[in-house]
């Protein structure tokens, strides 16, 4: 490790020269209460941004150890952490002049989710810090402006790191709030099974958002009140006694009028998988964590995926039990959505009638009169949802406008109101006496086959050069193939679309051999991402900055949109 006196020598010395000797300055530098390092420089200043990295001890650092104890709280912290970095290099963003990207600081942009990043790490054992971020070295054209790269390391960094990184210079009391809501949240999360809950939505909560690209809560926004008969009190550790709408395991309708808040509440379950930001109006929203957004997805790829227990008999002899296709329709892309999804694990389905494929929600009378049941292939989930309860242990939440079908066998129907939820089970139930209830099944669904084993493909076998590319939250691109991932509706984070282009690269390059099944391939990604952390499926020593850790449910998606896997 070099002195930052080094650093001033090395850029005195390289002023004026060709971009590319700004590779001189990759390496370690003692500053005063932290360690800079240059882990990767930018060739051009037109390429994208070089990556650097600050190191804070501990005792420096002097975070109190009651704000990162349990992981909840570390990660609530890290978060907060990055915000406050984030914030202090927007004002010195571009101050330093010159060409392409040069005076940029920049940082991992933090949405309303609490996500685990690879920004900023925090050493649950000794409370070291590494924030990770990127800079545009300056340049005239393509000549180094080392005078203002100097301005920048020496005069702006201390300033963002003295402003954001050390807890003397922190709102201690915000810093409490951060952990205690953090603590209390997870509080949420661990009740809902011993409650017999699968979510959990806080009195004066505020659902609805900003606008249809804003996330943010919406200004007067209407304040959620549980139906008293799903009223559910909880004795939070810090928040303190809190009542809000349980909604119970089992199968729950929401119903109502258009534009009276049912997709609203159904988003927020959603999204309610991640616990949220102070101020949100959803940090008490909190739903069982592998829940799925189910929905159809015409035109996506499904390889030797077991449907059969939705889908049997087609006309053309296609096998189901492995069933395989580039341009899946409506139905079959939701069948394969929901036995893709039992497989990597969840307890609860979340969907939406305007997004599903309708003959693959249900068939009514009069169809099932007209067209026999014999001379239909498809076994719609209406017939199958008490079952996958039952037998499987899966609840399902279905937000309906225009069926009434599913009233006979709900557990709970709630009506939204002018975003108020209403409590109409028993009304509903009384009402659909009227109406003949679909025909049942005799026989049980076939156990789904989760028995895929991929393997890896000769192009990671670190001969050829794999170029991974972005797509913001639609996808992730390999070389020329595209991962298309905009209908996994629950991804809140550009960085977590990258971490899974890593885990595919990662599982591919140390993890798939065609013995181990999916199951087995997310299970050893999990313990690499818990035991390194998201830097682990990187491949730089340095560790690789702008990752959010995805669920386990998005790896699954992941794998299973990925054209080129090899089954």
């Amino acid at each position: 490790m070099q002195s930052s006196t080094e650093l001033k020598k090395i850029l005195d010395r390289i002023d004026h020269r060709g971009y590319p000797a700004y590779k001189d300055t990759k390496g370690q530098y003692q500053f005063p209460g932290y360690v800079l390092s240059i882990d990767h420089v930018q060739g051009d200043p037109f390429a994208a941004p070089s990556r650097l990295s600050v190191y804070v001890k501990g005792v420096k650092a002097a975070f109190p150890e009651a704000l990162y104890r349990k992981k909840c709280q570390r990660i609530a912290l890290q978060d907060e952490l990055t915000r406050q970095f984030a914030s202090q290099a927007r004002r010195f963003a571009f101050k330093a002049k010159g060409s392409g990207h040069s005076g940029l600081i920049s940082v991992s942009s933090c949405g309303q989710e609490v996500l685990e990043r690879s920004a900023c790490c925090l050493d649950p054992k000794t409370g070291d810090i590494i924030m990770r971020f990127e800079a545009g070295f300056p340049a005239n054209g393509r000549t180094i402006n080392a005078g203002e790269l100097e301005k920048m390391l020496f005069d702006f960094l201390p300033k963002c790191v003295k402003g954001a990184l050390f807890y003397a210079n922190l709102d201690g009391k915000r810093l409490t709030a951060i952990a205690d809501l953090a603590e209390d949240q997870r509080y949420i999360r661990d009740m809902l099974p011993k409650l017999g809950l699968c979510a959990f939505v806080a009195d004066g909560s505020i659902l609805p958002r900003e606008s249809g690209i804003s996330s943010r809560p919406m200004k007067d926004g209407v304040k959620f009140e549980s139906p008293k008969e799903l009223a559910v009190t909880l004795e939070l550790p810090h928040a303190g006694r809190m009542t809000g709408m349980g909604i119970r395991k089992g199968i729950t309708l929401i119903v109502g009028g258009g534009y009276h808040g049912k997709s609203t509440l159904l988003k927020a379950l959603e999204m309610g998988v991640y616990d949220h930001i102070a101020g949100d109006g959803r940090e008490y929203v909190i739903t069982d964590d592998t829940a799925v957004k189910i929905r159809a997805e015409d035109g996506r790829s499904i390889q030797k995926t077991d449907i059969s227990m939705f889908i049997n008999d087609l006309p053309n002899g296609k096998d189901t039990i492995r069933f395989t296709t580039e341009d899946a329709s409506g139905s079959t892309s939701q069948a394969a959505n929901v036995v893709e999804s039992m497989e990597a694990g969840t307890s609860l389905f979340l969907i939406d009638e305007d997004t599903s494929a309708t003959n693959f929600m249900i068939r009514d009378e009069l169809m099932q009169r007209v067209i026999h049941r014999d001379m239909e292939p498809i076994t719609p989930f209406i017939d199958r949802i008490r079952e996958l309860y039952t037998r499987f242990g899966i609840s399902t939440v279905i937000v309906a406008g225009s069926s009434g079908a599913y009233f006979h066998i709900a557990d709970s129907i709630i009506q939204m109101d002018r975003y108020i939820p209403k409590d109409i089970t028993s009304y509903a139930k009384e009402e659909a006496k009227n109406y003949p209830a679909m025909g049942g099944l005799d026989q049980p669904a076939r156990q789904p086959a989760f028995d895929r084993c991929p393997r890896p493909s000769q192009a990671f076998n670190g001969r050829e050069r794999i170029k991974m590319k972005t797509l913001g939250k639609e996808g992730v691109v390999f070389n020329k193939e595209t991962i298309d991932l905009r209908y996994v509706e629950q991804i809140a984070d550009s960085e977590q679309i990258t971490a899974l282009g890593y885990c595919v690269k990662y599982a591919q390059q140390h993890i798939m051999d065609g013995k181990k099944n999916l199951k087995q391939v997310a299970d050893e990604l999990e313990q690499a991402m818990e035991k390194g952390s998201l830097t682990a499926l990187g491949d730089s020593k340095a560790g690789t900055s702008g990752l959010a850790r995805p669920r386990r449910q998005e790896i699954f998606a992941c794998f299973n949109r990925y054209r080129s896997l090899k089954l």
